[in-house]
């Protein structure tokens, strides 16, 4: 048997992506689909976005380890134009019943590395709001920072000036001490220490006084005003759709795999090997699979295939086994066609072979297929033989182009329920193997009654027919079983695609057709004890030997030159 190759063998699984592809095609379609259908339900978003250059004041000072450099916190900053101060001034500015908590929601701030700017954005369902909305952040973080800065001037210059009155009055106090004070008194010497003193801090705070009266306050400026946005930000529908399709992409593969985890049914010759575990003898494919009513040419692209498959099974065949069974894993002719191609291609090579026609029809379209593949009479056939109306010799028919190949066809489908199982088919199959080199009996499906299994039972080997898209892995499963179980070597599969369902347009006469024996040809029936003859001869010879009982009717020796000829 072949290996098994493992089932994360990546061939397998993109053979099954590829045989599920229409799975991902419309999960990818439906993922854009629904990227297009997002973008057009979301509302769409503006941003506006304006620079501000921040400038340091006197009371800036940077945290210890700050992230940003120099006199001024940018990140402390940043986190000011978002405040409620400064969104109660925008709310001013924009003149909106919006709450300043809500358009404190709609603002952003960025600071772009080694620079002392902010980048205040907005956002917006309108571009014009957007616009007025970030230059109205950006002009109330302005005029919040100038206030503050302002107030905190203020608050020093007031500091100052009591300071200024205070060093005032001690110094007219001093100034008047000192004018009482004697001359040339240790009293004089400190009043007037002192009063240089506070005369000079007098005069220090005066200069920072005026200093600080002198200054001009600003927090800093709009370098880069915010613009009217000519596109909305969001929903991009590029990304969307792109998201869209990817995420569709993704749940059609998953799902493909999960169809091809949980599908029963054998598409590929490596789904028989590695699924069922059952070798494959042959694969046919589009090319080189038979029709309704093909016998395949040696030399075609399907008669290579039975050729090899003939050759296989003789490898496989032990030194006494004659007989082998052909069943299917499913309804239909699959088997019918493997067993009749196999059969042409044992008996081309010169071995006396017996088809046996044992696949009661599905329908009465699917009626007598290897009379039609090999233009033989339908009647009388297997059943007729096994209810005992005719004789083996009478059933037996040599096709006219293979003349070492002769067939049993079914016959009459009404009267051959229950004969499967019956001794006189054991007897006539005991017969066969006394007087024919090998016996092909194309058996039912394993999945439509027990005669493949009791016909199995009677053989050497079996070959199964899968037929792909149609048989299921449980179907095959359950026929090797049956094999198994009867203790019928079974050989292997025959692989093949589907095959269309046969209308009654297709149904065409035999090409040829042999005539009824005559009345002077001698009929041996078979016998209680199993001893049959079972060939219709010219003349009234009795076949003693092997050499006797591969002679050949008048008639069908007549047709068989007739083949030859043609053939050569």
């Amino acid at each position: 048997m072949e290996p098994s190759r493992p089932s994360s063998d990546l061939s397998h699984y993109l053979g099954a992506f590829r045989r599920h592809w229409w799975i991902a095609l419309v999960a990818t379609g439906a993922g854009l689909g629904g990227g297009a259908v997002l973008t057009q339900a979301m509302p769409k978003v503006y941003e506006s976005s304006a620079s501000v250059l921040v400038e340091s004041v006197s009371q800036d000072t940077n945290a210890e380890g700050g992230r940003t450099k120099g006199t001024v916190n940018l990140d402390t900053e940043a986190q000011l134009v978002g405040s409620g101060a400064v969104a109660v001034k925008a709310a001013g500015l924009l003149r909106t019943d919006v709450s300043p908590i809500e358009l404190a929601k709609s603002v952003s701030v960025q600071v772009p590395a080694n620079t002392t700017v902010l980048v205040i954005t907005f956002k917006a369902d309108d571009p014009r709001k957007a616009q007025a909305g970030s230059h109205a952040f950006a002009e109330a973080y302005l005029r919040n920072r100038e206030e503050t800065a302002r107030s905190q001037l203020d608050k020093r210059i007031r500091s100052l000036n009591l300071k200024v009155r205070q060093l005032t009055t001690m110094l007219a106090g001093i100034n008047g001490k000192l004018a009482a004070a004697a001359k040339g008194s240790s009293s004089e010497g400190n009043l007037q220490s002192l009063r240089n003193n506070s005369q000079n801090q007098l005069n220090s705070l005066t200069g920072r006084l005026n200093e600080l009266t002198t200054t001009m306050v600003g927090g800093g400026s709009i370098i880069s005003d915010s613009r009217l946005p000519e596109e909305p930000t969001s929903p991009n529908a590029w990304l969307n759709i792109g998201t869209g399709g990817m995420l569709g992409l993704l749940l059609g593969l998953g799902l493909a795999y999960l169809r091809e985890r949980f599908d029963r049914r054998l598409v590929t010759p490596s789904d028989v090997r590695d699924r069922g575990r059952v070798p494959v003898l042959a694969a046919l494919d589009e090319r080189s699979t038979p029709h309704f009513d093909d016998v395949l040419q040696p030399y075609g692209p399907g008669g290579r295939v039975f050729n090899r498959l003939r050759n296989e099974v003789l490898a496989s065949l032990d030194e006494d086994d004659q007989v082998i069974v052909v069943t299917g894993t499913s309804r239909g002719s699959a088997s019918t066609l493997v067993a009749a191609n196999l059969a042409a291609a044992l008996a081309r090579t010169g071995n006396d072979v017996v088809l046996i026609g044992a696949h009661l029809p599905d329908s009465v379209i699917d009626a007598a297929p290897l009379a039609r593949m090999f233009g033989v009479s339908a009647m009388p056939g297997l059943s007729d033989l096994l209810a005992g109306r005719v004789s083996l010799s009478r059933a037996l028919q040599r096709t006219p182009r293979i003349p070492s190949l002769r067939v049993i066809t079914t016959g009459g489908a009404a009267t051959a329920a229950g004969l499967m199982q019956s001794q006189r088919l054991k007897d006539t199959l005991q017969a066969l193997r006394k007087q024919s080199g090998y016996v092909v009996i194309e058996a039912p499906s394993t999945s439509s009654s027990a005669d493949a299994q009791s016909l199995a039972s009677l053989a050497d080997a079996a070959i199964l027919a899968v037929e792909l898209r149609r048989s299921k892995r449980p179907a095959l499963v359950d026929a090797t079983e049956q094999m198994r179980r009867v203790g019928t070597k079974l050989l292997g599969t025959v692989v093949m695609p589907r095959l269309p369902a046969m209308r009654p347009s297709d149904l065409i006469a035999p090409a040829v057709t042999l005539p009824a024996p005559d009345e002077t040809e001698t009929e041996i029936d078979i016998e209680d004890d199993g001893a049959t003859q079972p060939l219709a001869y010219a003349g009234r010879q009795r076949p003693g030997d092997r050499d006797d009982v591969d002679a050949t009717p008048v008639a069908d020796l007549t047709s068989a030159g007739a083949a030859e000829g043609d053939d050569k």
